[in-house]
């Protein structure tokens, strides 16, 4: 990989993480914010690294409508996650009746959210492995 692979997957994982720090601390503040990582931070760092990896990796080779897709929704499931966490939050400044039940799910099953788009992150992280070694004529 090249210093710009490099840079552009660094930047995607720094820019996940911003995203996540921005809805916090829209809905709650920012020392909220910076709370909230530091409590979660071994489900956050892998989900914004491994979401690095895939962007440095997917830059490194060909563009192909397949690969595109699977980036946009390991990058999605990755974002989701992370905003699914804590958005039960943001609901509690909803005063409707019916985000109760989903804020409740949320935290419920909030480690789930993390599992499942950290497992994201590695089956694309394979996906894109497999496709770098196949473009440099290498056996998989």
């Amino acid at each position: 990989m090249t210093d710009k692979h490099v840079f552009y997957g660094a930047s995607a994982g720094f820019g996940i993480l911003a995203f996540y720090i921005l809805v916090l601390t829209l809905f709650q503040g920012f020392s909220f914010a910076t709370s909230e990582f530091a409590r979660l931070w071994y489900w956050i760092v892998p989900l914004v690294t491994g979401f690095g990896i895939q962007i440095g990796l997917y830059t490194s080779i060909l563009h192909s409508a397949r690969l595109n897709a699977e980036i946009a929704a390991s990058g999605g499931v990755s974002g989701g996650s992370m905003i699914a966490c804590c958005s039960h939050f943001a609901l509690n400044m909803i005063p409707l009746l019916g985000f109760a039940g989903l804020a409740t799910f949320l935290m419920t099953y909030q480690k789930w959210f993390f599992g499942i788009g950290i497992m994201s992150n590695v089956f694309g992280i394979v996906i894109l492995i497999r496709q770098n070694k196949k473009m440099k004529g290498g056996n998989c």
